[in-house]
């Protein structure tokens, strides 16, 4: 057993995070402050083989398959995880594309967003329906040889900027909840779409989130992903790979909270000594370095195993879920720790603060996870 990462993955890492340092860095404020999508980022990040990495290379990806996509993610979180999001997210959906769609769909769709110049979205979440997927209401009829698409999809990542998205939509409705739903490729430029950007999110700010509206929309029927009535547990299949994604970002961020603290702490004195020789500044340091590298050992093995063809949604909970935990905590032990100073612009923990939340909501709730990870335990 070989915990080391090889030479080609140090290098990846290396890339990703000298990329996020020299792109993310100098636009971080603004892009915060003016909710600003990075489109020239997300161009750049293509040509250097970083978007959309973990689609296999025949189908224009960097083949660095799921492991190498978390190393990209973690490293690009510890700048900026909204602008990290923008390039890790801009093949969000395609996940679905490549697992069940046709050699025609994959050849079409996957190699343009594998070099930066389109993008695709997942539209799944409801305004009524978000954990509760079996609990969606958009309809896609047959008529002659197309679905006609009429719904509404609610906090949509790349919902107003993106060029297609895979939509989640009840095609069966005679069958049982879980039968009733397909996937389907719909082009964002399809008449009758409406697309509302959110605005005055908490944190990623830069990352585009959107409201979308089908009204009477037409696709061939050729966009079908998978097998009609399949499209449930295609999706659940789906965030096997996804929610360890996520809790990669949470990785990256909680990693970055970490180095900043031990910095600060080293330089500022408090009552003639560094804050860092204070016991109650080394247990906060100490709880958020074990919980890291134990998150760490989450994130990697469950994307091991996915690029092994033995995805594990428990394992996979499991990692978004603490995720989170770890997020959350050292954001907030990374504010606490720089005092006044972490509660202003200048330092970037008070971003970081807000970024964390967001990993106990996205991609199935923190609740949701506990619910998968204990039906599992008693299976």
């Amino acid at each position: 057993m070989d915990f080391d990462l090889t030479d080609e993955q140090k290098m990846l890492k290396e890339m990703a995070y000298k990329f996020a340092l020299n792109e993310f860095k100098p636009v971080s404020q603004e892009c915060d402050e003016q909710e600003k999508y990075t489109p020239e980022i997300r161009k750049k990040a293509g040509e250097n083989g970083l978007t959309g990495s973990w689609i296999p290379e025949e189908y224009g990806g960097a083949g660095v398959g799921f492991f190498g996509n978390c190393l990209i993610t973690e490293e690009f979180s510890k700048i900026d995880m909204g602008i990290g999001l923008n390039i890790i997210a801009s093949s969000f959906g395609c996940e679905s594309i490549l697992q069940y769609g046709s050699e025609e769909q994959k050849k079409t769709y996957l190699p343009q967003v594998c070099s930066g110049e389109k993008v695709s979205a997942g539209a799944y979440t409801e305004p009524n329906a978000g954990t509760d997927v079996a609990g969606y209401k958009t309809r896609a009829v047959k008529d002659g040889g197309d679905y006609v698409i009429n719904g509404n999809k609610m906090f949509i990542t790349n919902g107003s900027v993106c060029d297609f998205m895979v939509a989640q939509c009840i095609t069966n409705p005679e069958e049982k909840k879980h039968n009733s739903f397909s996937l389907i490729i719909v082009p964002a430029d399809a008449r009758g779409i409406s697309r509302n950007k959110i605005k005055g999110k908490m944190g990623i700010r830069s990352s585009d989130t959107a409201e979308i509206a089908f009204e009477e929309v037409r696709v061939s029927q050729s966009n079908l992903v998978g097998r009609e009535g399949r499209g449930f547990m295609e999706l659940m299949h789906f965030f096997d790979t996804t929610r360890i994604m996520v809790a990669a970002q949470g990785l990256g961020l909680s990693e970055a909270c970490l180095e900043a603290s031990i910095r600060y702490v080293k330089e500022r004195t408090v009552f003639g000594a560094p804050l860092g020789t204070f016991q109650l500044t080394q247990k906060k340091l100490t709880e958020m370095a074990i919980m890291i590298e134990a998150l760490r050992g989450l994130v990697y093995r469950a994307a091991w195993l996915a690029d092994v063809g033995r995805p594990d949604y428990h394992l996979s909970a499991m990692a978004k879920f603490f995720s989170g935990q770890t997020a959350v905590l050292c954001a907030n032990y990374a504010v606490e720790l720089h005092g006044g100073y972490g509660y202003i612009e200048e330092y970037p923990v008070q971003k970081w603060y807000r970024d964390a939340k967001i990993l106990e909501i996205y991609e199935g709730t923190k609740e949701a996870e506990i619910m998968t990870i204990g039906r599992k335990l008693q299976a």
